[in-house]
C-alpha cells in the first residue's frame, strides 16, 4: 500500500510541476493548437499536456513497479513509449491517420504477444466461453485499438478525457489493489495521479490542451488495464471474484467507448473513413443544447459512474444480459440527445478528410458563447 501511495504522489507532484513549465516552453517555442472551424477554443493554446502526464505516469512505474515479478510490465512501458512518440509527433507536425494507425498496431502488437494482453474468453456472452486462437488474437486488437482511440476521440470539451480517465483508472486501480496485483494497481494509480494533477489545469476555460499525446497514452494503460480485468475477475479462486467481467469492463470504460464505436459505424455507414473528424460526438451533441464545457463534463462522468454502479448491483443477472442492457440504456440516451436537438442544427461534411460547414445559428450561438467563456 505504501509503495502504491507514493507512486501515486510522485506522479501528481511531477505532473503537476512539469504543466507549467510546458505552457512556458509552449509559448516560447509558439507550440499551440490553433483554432479553426471546428474547435471550440478561439485562442491558441498548448496541446502538449501529455509530456506531463507521460512524465507523472512513467516514473513512479519505473520507479516502484517489480519489473523482475512482472516481466510483461517492460514491454507495457515499451508500448507506451511507442505512443508517446507517436502522440507527440502529431501534436507537433500532425501525422496522418494511416501513419497513426500503424504505430498503435506497433504498441498493441507489443502487449498482446509479449506482455501476454489477449482476451481468451468471453465468460458466457452469447453462451460464448473459450475462444479459437485467431478470433481470439483479432478481438483482442480490435478492443486494443478502438480503446485506445476512444479517449482520443472524446477529448474534445475541456477535463472531458482527463475526468474520464480519472475515474476508470481509479476503479482499475483499487480493484486490483484488493485482489493483490500491485504492479497493475501501482501503474493504474500512477495514472489517476499525473491525470487529477493535469486535471487542475485542464477544467474549463483550459489553460493546456492534452493532445494525443496525453489521450493515446490514457487509451493504452486503460486497453492493458480493462483486459486483465476482463481475464482474472471471475476466475475460481480470485481473492474478489465478479461475474459478468466484459460487461463490466464494458460500463467502466462505456462513454468512451460506446460513443466511438457509435462514431466509427456512423462513418463507415456513410462510407467515410472511420478516422475522420465530424461532430457528431455524445459533447457535441451537448454542447449544440447550450450546455457549458463544465456542464457537459459533469453529466458524462456522473454518467459513466451510474453506469459503472448498475452494472456492479446487477452483475449476477448474467453477462449477455447486462450488455445488452448496457448498450440499450446508451443507445437509448444518445437517441433521446440526437432527436431533442435544436431542428436547424445539423453537421455537413462536404468531403471525407474533415472539411465541414455548420449550418445551424442555434450552434454558432452556442458555440460563440463556450468560446467566450474560455476568454474570461
Amino acid at each position: 500500500m505504501d509503495k502504491i501511495l507514493l507512486g501515486t504522489a510522485i506522479a501528481f507532484i511531477v505532473t503537476f510541476a512539469a504543466i507549467p513549465v510546458i505552457i512556458k516552453m509552449s509559448e516560447i517555442k509558439k507550440l499551440f493548437d490553433i483554432p479553426d472551424a471546428r474547435k471550440l477554443h478561439s485562442v491558441p493554446i498548448s496541446s502538449l499536456g501529455g509530456l506531463g502526464i507521460f512524465a507523472g505516469f512513467i516514473l513512479p512505474s519505473l520507479l516502484i513497479i517489480p519489473f523482475s515479478n512482472g516481466p510483461e510490465f517492460q514491454y507495457f512501458m515499451a508500448s507506451a513509449l511507442i505512443i508517446f512518440f507517436l502522440g507527440l509527433k502529431d501534436d507537433i507536425l500532425v501525422l496522418t491517420a494511416m501513419k497513426k494507425f500503424i504505430g498503435q498496431v506497433l504498441a498493441a502488437f507489443i502487449i498482446i504477444y509479449k506482455g501476454g494482453v489477449q482476451i481468451k474468453s468471453m465468460h458466457g456472452f452469447l453462451g460464448v466461453y473459450d475462444l479459437p486462437e485467431p478470433f481470439s488474437l483479432v478481438l483482442t486488437y480490435f478492443t486494443v485499438i478502438v480503446i485506445i482511440n476512444s479517449f482520443n476521440l472524446i477529448d474534445g470539451v475541456d477535463g472531458l478525457a482527463s475526468s474520464l480517465g480519472l475515474i476508470t483508472s481509479l476503479i482499475f486501480g483499487i480493484y486490483f489493489f484488493m485482489v493483490g496485483q500491485e504492479g497493475y494497481s501501482t501503474m493504474a494509480f500512477a495514472l489517476t495521479g499525473s491525470l487529477l494533477a493535469f486535471l487542475i489545469f485542464n477544467h474549463s476555460p483550459a489553460k493546456i490542451f492534452m493532445g494525443d499525446t496525453g489521450s493515446l497514452l490514457i487509451g493504452l494503460i486503460n486497453a492493458i488495464l480493462v483486459i486483465r480485468f476482463i481475464n482474472i475477475a471471475d476466475t475460481p479462486g480470485s481473492a474478489f471474484a465478479i461475474p459478468a467481467t466484459p460487461a463490466i469492463g464494458f460500463a467502466i470504460l462505456v462513454v468512451p467507448l460506446f460513443d466511438t464505436l457509435r462514431v466509427f459505424s456512423i462513418r463507415i455507414f456513410n462510407r467515410r473513413s472511420p478516422f475522420s473528424p465530424d461532430r457528431n460526438h455524445v459533447h457535441h451533441l451537448l454542447l449544440d443544447k447550450g450546455l457549458s464545457h463544465n456542464s457537459v463534463t459533469l453529466i458524462l462522468a456522473l454518467v459513466n459512474i451510474a453506469f459503472v454502479c448498475y452494472a456492479y448491483f446487477f452483475r449476477n443477472l448474467g453477462c449477455t444480459f447486462l450488455f445488452l442492457s448496457l448498450a440499450g440504456f446508451a443507445m437509448a440516451g444518445i437517441a433521446l440527445l440526437f432527436f431533442t436537438k435544436p431542428a436547424t442544427g445539423m453537421v455537413i461534411s462536404s468531403n471525407g478528410n474533415g472539411a465541414e460547414l455548420e449550418t445551424s445559428a442555434r450552434s454558432n450561438f452556442f458555440r460563440r458563447r463556450d468560446i467566450l467563456e474560455q476568454k474570461n
